[in-house]
């Protein structure tokens, strides 16, 4: 079997200049690679030969471009700026905002960090363990805290202050990731953080609104202004380095300094004068790149490196063309692998029925939907489980009727932090830790032949979880609105 490694390298906040990333492009082309991804938090990532691994780690050292080899102690920063200024965003949150948040960054965070516009929902907020959103009062930041492998997520009681977002994800870090550590709640949490250190702030009197999700189409040439803007996408997430090498050279040639990385797995480039169409229009055609997929294909998001997702994907999306599936103001993520994580107002999570050690067998899907059909709200709700494959995108086109059916006047949701729970329903659920299957009454477990509502205080001791069967007494009781991922 050959021997493939994995390299990883951070574009913090999904931005990079043309120039380092030719350099990067580079390096990686000299080690015989011929194709390279974006992941889902903004980073670049590709696979190379073991021999060359090591002529390929000299020439990264030497250009100074800090890798990671098999691994991911260093998640990316993601932020919203790729949607600056091409689509909705907020009143005061721009480009130097974005810019000064970044440069904040000293060191290289082991946390996962959002940076969010309040106003846009083309990046996810809640996907970090550090969640900083951009609040109605200018230059000040939500900080949403959710406690890696923890399931809960609580709002900071203020309001930070832009210059000091690095400080406080830094000094968070330090306590959230000490073994010693106990000061894990808000309260604690608060109290830890602010006895040795002082940061600009405001009280948070409300939480966050979340915008209606809407999804725009991402790709192709689009005019802002006077200027255009260009959005890459590939099917199979795999971009050719001779093409992206043109794009940075054209960027270079027409003084365009940034090119933006998306949680979409997809490249954005901004700042196009009309001048230069004519160029830009003829590196597509040499590379035979197309800018012009359909927008339910644009809506998808499956793990990183999972050929698995992306042929399921394409497998479902080929039932949807044929039926002619409407999938407007919906996303779906396709979850193949424990503990991924994917965004998405539909969930397809993958689960084995029998596990010999570590290998699973003879698989099955559950679809799940998100409150409101909000990928960014944290509460997840079966839709049906145990599905073959065959089987999955009729009930994809059911559960995308049912959506289609429920649509009225637009709402806003509100994502509620612990310490202060809204109840959304009065029904008690229980989420089991190790594969997050949920036990509701208001659903019950049919594989269990458990009809829709027994408590989970009723259900009999020797209730297995359906999913991994693990035992009743390791559920854990969720909070209102709280789920884990």
């Amino acid at each position: 079997m050959q021997d493939i490694q994995t390299i990883k390298i951070n574009l913090p906040g999904g931005i990079v200049s043309p120039g380092r990333l030719r350099e990067i492009l580079t390096v990686a082309h000299q080690a015989k690679v011929q194709h390279v991804r974006f992941g889902s938090r903004e980073q670049l990532i590709f696979r190379v030969n073991g021999e060359k691994v090591r002529f390929l780690e000299r020439d990264l050292k030497k250009q100074r471009i800090r890798y990671e080899l098999n691994a991911d102690q260093y998640p990316n920063i993601v932020t919203s700026y790729c949607a600056e200024e091409v689509f909705r965003t907020g009143l005061w949150l721009h480009e130097n905002e974005y810019h000064t948040v970044l440069d904040g960054f000293d060191y290289s965070p082991r946390l996962k960090i959002n940076v969010s516009d309040a106003n846009q929902s083309f990046t996810p907020f809640f996907t970090g363990n550090l969640n900083f959103i951009a609040s109605p009062e200018p230059h000040f930041w939500y900080l949403y805290v959710r406690p890696k492998q923890s399931n809960i997520l609580f709002r900071w009681r203020d309001l930070i202050y832009t210059n000091d977002i690095a400080r406080i994800a830094h000094a968070l870090e330090q306590v959230l990731l000490d073994p010693q550590s106990t000061n894990q709640s808000e309260p604690e949490l608060y109290k830890e953080i602010s006895k040795n250190k002082s940061f600009i702030t405001q009280p948070a009197a409300q939480e966050v609104e979340l915008p209606e999700f809407t999804l725009p189409y991402y790709e192709g040439f689009n005019r802002y202004g006077q200027r255009s803007w260009l959005g890459l996408y590939r099917r199979d997430e795999q971009f050719p380095i001779p093409f992206l090498l043109d794009v940075c050279e054209l960027c270079l040639e027409t003084r365009v300094g940034e090119i933006c990385t998306t949680p979409w797995k997809s490249l954005i480039v901004k700042s196009i004068e009309e001048k230069d169409r004519k160029e830009w229009s003829r590196i597509l055609s040499r590379h035979n790149i197309n800018v012009r997929h359909a927008a339910n294909e644009l809506a998808w998001q499956t793990e990183d490196h999972s050929a698995e997702g992306v042929n399921l994907k394409k497998y479902i999306l080929r039932y949807f063309e044929k039926h002619d599936t409407r999938t407007f103001g919906l996303c779906f993520g396709v979850q193949t692998r424990d503990k991924s994580e994917v965004f998405g107002s539909i969930l397809i999570r993958k689960r084995p029925t029998v596990k010999l050690g570590k290998l699973g067998l003879l698989p099955v899907y559950d679809l799940y939907f998100t409150e409101n059909y909000n990928p960014n709200s944290r509460k997840y709700f079966p839709f049906e489980k145990g599905l073959m494959k065959n089987h999955l995108p009729n009930q994809l086109d059911r559960l995308c009727r049912k959506f289609n059916a429920s649509r009225q006047t637009p709402k806003a949701v509100t994502i509620h932090a612990v310490e202060k729970p809204i109840n959304y329903d009065q029904n008690e659920q229980y989420q089991c830790p190790h594969c997050l299957t949920i036990y509701d009454e208001k659903y019950g477990d049919e594989r269990a032949g458990i009809a829709p509502g027994p408590s989970f205080a009723l259900l009999p001791d020797e209730y297995l979880c359906p999913t991994c069967d693990a035992s009743k007494s390791e559920f854990v009781k969720l909070e209102t609105g709280e789920v884990m991922v």
